[in-house]
């Protein structure tokens, strides 16, 4: 059996830190608190937390620093960044460290409770992966490979390492070769709410897998942009 989802909020602003950790027991989810970005990179190197909740500016250390310390070490680590409405450039920043998610400040409860429940289920859906390694469900598309089993993808037999949102993201697109997907569709399809107004969500997310995609091939573009419709996986570029 899984165990129980505990959450880390990583937020100097008592204020906020209390609203949130309130509304997430309200919920039903348990959480711990740290206001100090220093002692709360130690925290979270324990592994017992299935969601970070992470603010930016911070004493000590910083959360964009934090982010990417954390992405070095574990590319599974859900992440939620918190950002101020007017910096749509840490928004843009965080999400290329490879948080999974942002919401801005000020938030709307329900909106942050739907995202961490949304995280928490793809935590879950990574756990029952795990404990069903005996029935691999593998997506082949030429080159590329992706077992959903195992949580890996490759090509040409090179391992690729992807977070667990951009593995959601190419399995997705695997399962649906050649098929136009707009932003909203991915956001409704992969993260699983309403994410308006969230577009740097998925713009990042893409450029990322492309640039891991592209690692072994420049000139392979699998995920290919459709202007002013979406994105799509060339079937063709796999080959």
């Amino acid at each position: 059996m899984n165990q129980p989802h505990k959450v880390l909020i990583v937020e100097d602003d008592l204020d906020i830190a209390d609203l949130i950790s309130i509304n997430l027991n309200d919920a039903g989810i348990s959480s711990d608190h740290i206001s100090d970005g220093a002692l709360a990179e130690k925290q979270i190197s324990s592994g017992n937390y299935s969601l970070i909740i992470l603010d930016i500016m911070l004493p000590n250390k910083n959360g964009l620093d934090i982010c990417k310390s954390v992405r070095e070490v574990n590319p599974e680590q859900a992440i939620l960044m918190l950002t101020a409405k007017s910096s749509e450039i840490d928004q843009i920043v965080g999400l290329e460290l490879g948080a999974d998610d942002y919401i801005t400040k000020p938030f709307s409860v329900a909106s942050l409770v739907a995202r961490v429940r949304s995280q928490l289920r793809r935590v879950e859906l990574l756990q029952s992966r795990k404990k069903n390694k005996g029935e691999n469900e593998i997506t082949r598309i030429g080159k590329l490979i992706i077992d959903d089993t195992n949580h890996t993808v490759s090509i040409d037999s090179n391992l690729i390492e992807l977070t667990s949102t951009e593995f959601d993201l190419i399995l997705f697109f695997g399962k649906h070769p050649d098929q136009v997907f707009s932003r909203a569709n991915l956001l409704d399809k992969v993260w699983g709410y309403d994410h308006l107004g969230y577009e740097h969500t998925v713009n990042s997310h893409i450029n990322r897998l492309r640039k891991k995609l592209e690692l072994f091939d420049k000139n392979r573009s699998i995920i290919q942009t459709v202007w002013g419709v979406g994105y799509k996986l060339s079937s063709e570029s796999c080959q």
